[in-house]
């Protein structure tokens, strides 16, 4: 081949990478802007005054991207605000990541082997373009929005100074492009290490077995329970009324809610708090344990004090994490023996859970002094919950290693990649193929 052509084939391939790297985010993007906006309709946000509900679209594609929100407030020289916000849209991020994890593989697939340049030529691309559009979405998630005091004192006086409260959100842009690297970054490891098809630099091929089957098993766990979630959230919706406020939590923050139940499941646990006029907005059972006199512990037991219901996110974990060992034995070579199943996809579970304790905290607090006295009744408010990081990450680490081997168990009488029969003898004695 002569030098021009290789030129121009070059030059071919690369157009083609970023033109595939540039749809996967736009439509990431796309998909992210259509589910947040679809929730913040269902909450009532496209009724905000002064045009605000783009950008806070704008804000929740933010969070959702990695991105950071700074929350302020206040009321001229009357009041202090004192506002935080920390929380993952979950539902959103899951959707972008789908979309811009399915886009990212689909050229890289049915293929053995790659090199290092190829796949980081191919994520660096995603990951600069990814950045590109997380910034000019950062430019337009800010607003700040007028709040209603009623007959309190700083209401009143307000109206005397023409002072009145305001809060308002803006998009941190440097630690917004920090944090969106790192969360870009993460979903593309993510992608290589779940994918079969994908391929692997010729070094890490002796991974594939060990790493694989078990992480794809683990994915395919935390989609199961957002399935779960999403049809007991459609039931409720349909038949408990308050269908708005429901489809709300689904569209915004179903995996939230879901993957702690997962950890709930197999005996892990979560602290925290609510005070205030704000609250989680569902399961009401939640709400009431977080409201407690101090930091009330979440476990399975303190929720089924108030609702003997919550005893079945044990029986759906005991059922999804076998299913979880067999599908990764199924999916993992005939000769991979059952204390290594164990071992593969409890670490798995592991990590898969600390991820899931990073992303589904919640943190939310705001309050309004006057006059730097004291706060304001009715406008303050704390929600917050957290993990019991070592119960709950230990527990999953010896769940998912029972799971493993009880699954490799299991998946002994199903068909299994890499068991070969052996071949029948041809009239002269010599092997062959079986017949079909």
């Amino acid at each position: 081949m002569s030098r021009t052509s290789k030129a121009a084939l070059t030059g071919g391939s690369s157009a083609r990478a970023w033109r595939g790297a540039l749809v996967a985010v736009v439509a990431a993007f796309a998909v992210m802007t259509a589910v947040g906006a679809a929730g913040l309709a269902c909450a009532g946000a496209a009724d905000l005054p002064g045009g605000a509900f783009p950008r806070v679209v704008a804000a929740v594609v933010v969070m959702a991207a990695g991105g950071s929100v700074e929350v302020s407030g206040g009321a001229g020289f009357l009041a202090d605000a004192d506002a935080s916000l920390s929380v993952l849209p979950l539902s959103v991020s899951v959707a972008g990541a789908l979309s811009a994890g399915y886009l990212f593989l689909r050229p890289l697939r049915n293929r053995a082997v790659a090199s290092h340049r190829e796949l980081l030529s191919r994520a660096g691309r995603l990951v600069l373009l990814w950045l590109l559009a997380l910034a000019l979405t950062a430019l337009l998630a800010r607003q700040s929005f007028g709040i209603s005091t009623d007959d309190s004192p700083i209401g009143e006086i307000g109206e005397l100074l023409d002072s009145a409260p305001t809060v308002g959100f803006r998009a941190d842009l440097p630690a917004t492009l920090l944090s969106g690297l790192l969360w870009i970054l993460g979903l593309l490891l993510v992608c290589l290490l779940v994918s079969r098809r994908a391929p692997l630099p010729a070094g890490l091929v002796r991974f594939h077995t060990a790493v694989r089957p078990a992480a794809f098993a683990t994915v395919a766990l935390l989609l199961a329970y957002v399935v779960l979630g999403l049809g007991v959230g459609l039931v409720v919706a349909a038949t408990r009324g308050h269908a708005a406020q429901t489809l709300a939590v689904v569209l915004l923050g179903l995996p939230n809610l879901a993957w702690p139940a997962l950890t709930l499941g197999f005996g892990g646990a979560w602290e925290g708090r609510a005070e205030g006029p704000f609250g989680l907005p569902a399961p009401h059972v939640l709400d009431q344990v977080l409201r407690g006199a101090d930091v009330s512990v979440v476990d399975v037991a303190s929720l089924a004090e108030r609702d003997p219901r919550a005893w079945w996110l044990v029986a759906v974990a005991a059922v999804l994490l076998p299913g979880a060992g067999v599908l990764a034995a199924v999916r993992s070579p005939a000769g991979v023996r059952p204390w290594q199943h164990a071992l593969h996809l409890g670490v798995a579970l592991a990590l898969g859970t600390l991820a899931v304790c990073l992303l589904a905290r919640v943190q939310a607090q705001f309050g309004l002094s006057l006059l730097g006295i004291g706060d304001v009744d009715g406008l303050g408010g704390t929600v917050r919950l957290t993990p019991v990081l070592w119960r709950t990450v230990g527990l999953a680490l010896l769940w998912g290693a029972a799971a493993g081997f009880l699954g490799a168990l299991l998946a002994r009488p199903l068909h299994r990649r890499g068991l070969v029969e052996e071949p029948l003898p041809d009239r002269s004695g010599r092997s062959g193929r079986p017949p079909l």
